[in-house]
């Protein structure tokens, strides 16, 4: 019967990490300036699109009933990942399949839009460990494009112009004078809803506001869902991008009430620009399945208590006195996951859990910086930490 079960536990290990690591996607160079680059540009024809995984982010649940009933079985979903580069600019364009298309709404409070975002690694000197998938870690702070789709929605700009804020039927106008009203709005309105952030962890993210970001983001959407693309410098205040450029690929979907954490998000991809040397150490790291025994290391991880505080699984019980651990291994990469089981206060998610138990804190406050209360495990042996870093990244949801 023992060894049934270790046959049937190593079949159920095997499919899920028959999903290998995401490969690694060439950034064509072109001669063409990328400043202006739109999504329907027949420039994208010269880009080799790849096939990248995005997973549901559960580490913590959302305080949304509702939300969380629209994602609890949530899936991966694939995403076609192409790059263009002219030297001094690079182009990301994502794909995604997305039938309904869901917008900023000004005049709603209940509604949710779709939207992606780009994330760069501030530091990629080296390939490991690399910032925290999101919002970075301390000295390794990250660069987040989020690009959302919206309607024309006016604000004010600045301009201070009152008399074009008021509902155009109580402007007591008519005829002409109200079609030149309605042109003035139109030509304040915003259409674009594009933000530029820098994170070096969690609570850190702040939004870039002086320009120092040179960057153009679009949305599409068509019959098979949605293209969207993102052109910004190589090289600016926050990052040095070259020879491998690692980026994170996140979209969030308005239909399932996506916001802030809830979405879909991918691993670091390793994107490499092409005419130059591609750093061999990063690609490895992103590119190769992990090395271990993945069923000796859940039984590492079960005899090192990893479930008494982590959902491990979908279909364990959950557990709100550490982040959940169920898709971890969809859009974490091995090096990090090796450091949080060898050093847990190196990256510390946001705590207290509001839904856990006041006497079970993620973490203590120690001569003003957050110590995680896990275990430190750098007492195991090399191979077993190998073990659970293969059965963690084993780890991810099913893939619609």
């Amino acid at each position: 019967m023992k060894k049934l079960l270790s046959t049937i536990l190593s079949l159920g290990i095997a499919a899920s990490a028959a999903l290998a690591a995401n490969p690694a996607i060439s950034a064509v160079k072109v001669s063409d300036n990328l400043d202006t680059i739109k999504a329907d540009s027949a420039l994208w024809s010269k880009a080799k699109f790849e096939t990248v995984i995005l997973y549901p982010q559960t580490s913590i649940e959302f305080n949304d009933k509702k939300a969380n009933a629209l994602v609890a079985n949530a899936k991966g979903k694939k995403a076609q990942i192409g790059a263009l580069h002219d030297g001094k600019n690079i182009a990301v364009m994502v794909k995604w399949a997305d039938k309904t298309k869901d917008v900023e709404q000004c005049m709603s409070s209940d509604v949710y839009t779709d939207g992606f975002a780009v994330q760069f690694a501030g530091s990629t000197k080296k390939a490991q460990p690399l910032p925290y998938i999101g919002m970075g870690s301390e000295g390794r702070p990250v660069v987040v494009h989020l690009q959302k789709a919206t309607a024309k929605v006016y604000e004010p700009n600045g301009n201070k112009d009152v008399s074009t804020q008021i509902n155009r039927q109580q402007t007591g106008v008519f005829g002409k004078e109200l079609a030149d009203y309605d042109a003035k709005v139109a030509s304040l309105a915003k259409t674009d809803y594009e933000k530029v952030f820098v994170a070096e962890g969690f609570r850190s993210t702040t939004e870039v506001k002086d320009n120092s970001v040179k960057s153009n983001g679009a949305m599409v959407h068509g019959p098979a869902g949605w293209n969207g693309t993102l052109v910004r410098p190589l090289k600016d205040a926050y990052v040095n991008l070259n020879g491998t450029v690692p980026v994170a690929i996140a979209v969030w979907d308005g239909s399932t009430m996506g916001r802030n954490g809830l979405k879909n998000l991918s691993s670091w991809v390793a994107i490499n620009l092409e005419g130059q040397k591609p750093a061999a150490a990063m690609v490895s790291e992103l590119t190769s399945d992990t090395k271990g025994d993945a069923v000796k290391g859940k039984e590492a991880a079960m005899t090192n208590g990893c479930n008494g505080c982590h959902q491990m699984e979908a279909a364990d019980a959950k557990s709100f006195m550490a982040p959940s651990l169920k898709n971890i291994g969809g859009y974490s990469t091995s090096a990090y996951l090796r450091e949080s089981i060898l050093k847990p206060s190196a990256v510390v998610v946001p705590g207290y859990n509001r839904n856990a138990h006041a006497n079970t804190p993620w973490y203590n406050i120690e001569k003003g910086k957050r110590v995680s209360t896990m275990t430190d495990y750098s007492f195991l042996d090399k191979e077993t930490v190998d073990n659970i870093v293969a059965y963690l990244k084993t780890l991810k949801a099913e893939v619609e």
